[in-house]
Formats: structure tokens, C-alpha cells, sequence
């Protein structure tokens, strides 16, 4: 079964060019289009989608809120099956896009991204594995530091404190953006010890992807603005 995907954004241009780029993908498929966020929310209540591909501005109910809806529609049934959310921004320093990962978003892309990137992101999020690659992740986060909120020293949080002092030597470096790999050859464990140390992070933390963990550890002061 190819991957459903929802386009959402105010300029049809936009979704067109989208489109075309995505049809000649034998594994994925078109199945919706809105134009704003709340005709999106509509949509999905009615209509079965792997992936929607979510503007940031937009009139009526942006992408940030719409984003915040499909997540609470998804835990409580409103919304069908459970789609995954991909958010498409404009600019590199886009603190709505921040936000949407607050969200729930599983991760973001810019829009000018080549058609190729944007295929394997597509990909990634339906597989459900790590959302935004490590590299992405580092560019990430060295965006979005300038809009962060100033950390207090770093102190044991309630969520911190679910894990284990080997889970957030884990967390700390998926939070500093190295892969699986890197961290095994940090700790001198293996990767699949990582992996399964990953897994435990996000189940016990209740998050959807390694993006969430950067957000998570960035607020609860693990790691700081421009450490």
C-alpha cells in the first residue's frame, strides 16, 4: 500500500509543486489537500492519512495549533488512524516551527528542500524511525538555541528523574545530535545496546521521536543554549 499523504498549505502553487514532485513516487499517493489548518482538522476526521505535510502560516488556525489538534485527536479518537505530522517551513530561524515540534510535530524540512530529501523524510516518518536525522538534528538545534528560553543549572527534573544515569548519558548525546553509532563509541557500548537504551528513553519519557528528546532535554536544562 503506498503512503497516504495530506498536503497542507494557503498557496496551491505551493501544494502543485508539491504534488508533482511526490506523484512520480510509486510508493506514495495524494490522498487529501486543505488550505489552512482547520479545513485540515475536517479532512482528517473523515479521511486516512500516513503523513501530512503541514504549513507553519496560516490563515484561520496555523500550523503550530493545527499540529497541537491532530496529536489530541489522534489520543482521543477524533482523528483517523494516526497520520504523522511533517512540518514544511520557510526560514531557517522559524521559532513556529519550534513550536510545532513542542507540538508533536515528528519533525521538519524547509520548503526549497530537494525532492529527494523530501522523499526519504517522508519515508522516515511513516517507518516510524528517527524522524530528523542526526545531522538535521545538530542543525536544528544550532538554529533554535537563539530562541530558546535562558536555562537555570541543570537539576534532576521529575522526567529526568524516570531515568536511568546510563539513559541520560544517552540522552545527553542524542541531545548534542550524534547517531546511534557515535554514542556507542562514546560509552564503549554497542549499538544495539544504544538502540534499545534509546527506546526506553522515548517509552519512558512518553515521546514520539528522537526530535521530542532534543526538545525534552533542552527544557529541563540537560543541555543549554550555545553548550
Amino acid at each position: 500500500m503506498p503512503i497516504r499523504i495530506m498536503l497542507v498549505d494557503d498557496q496551491e502553487l505551493l501544494r502543485t509543486g508539491f504534488r508533482m514532485v511526490l506523484a512520480s513516487q510509486p510508493d506514495i499517493a495524494i490522498v487529501a489537500e486543505a488550505g489552512d489548518g482547520a479545513q485540515a482538522l475536517d479532512v482528517l476526521t473523515g479521511t486516512e492519512v500516513d503523513v501530512v505535510l503541514m504549513d507553519v502560516r496560516m490563515p484561520r488556525l496555523d500550523g503550530v495549533e493545527a499540529t497541537r489538534r491532530v496529536v489530541t485527536g489522534i489520543r482521543e479518537g477524533i482523528i483517523a488512524g494516526e497520520p504523522k505530522v511533517l512540518i514544511l517551513t520557510t526560514f531557517d530561524l522559524d521559532e513556529y516551527a519550534f513550536s510545532a515540534l513542542k507540538a508533536g510535530a515528528s519533525g521538519f524540512l524547509l520548503k526549497d528542500v530537494p525532492p529527494a530529501e523530501l522523499v526519504a523524510a517522508i519515508h522516515a516518518v511513516h517507518g516510524g524511525d528517527a524522524v530528523v536525522a542526526p545531522t538535521t538534528t545538530r542543525r536544528m538545534i544550532d538554529r533554535f538555541a537563539a530562541v530558546l528560553p535562558a536555562q537555570q543549572p541543570p537539576q534532576l527534573t521529575p522526567e529526568l528523574a524516570r531515568l536511568t544515569d546510563r539513559e541520560r548519558e544517552v540522552l545527553l548525546l542524542v541531545a548534542q545530535g550524534l547517531n546511534n553509532g557515535e554514542i556507542a563509541d562514546e560509552l564503549g557500548l554497542s549499538e544495539a545496546t544504544v538502540k534499545t537504551h534509546v527506546g526506553r528513553i522515548l517509552t519512558k519519557l512518553d515521546l514520539r521521536d528522537r526530535v521530542q528528546a532534543v526538545v525534552l532535554a533542552y527544557e529541563t536544562g540537560l543541555v543549554r543554549a550555545g553548550a
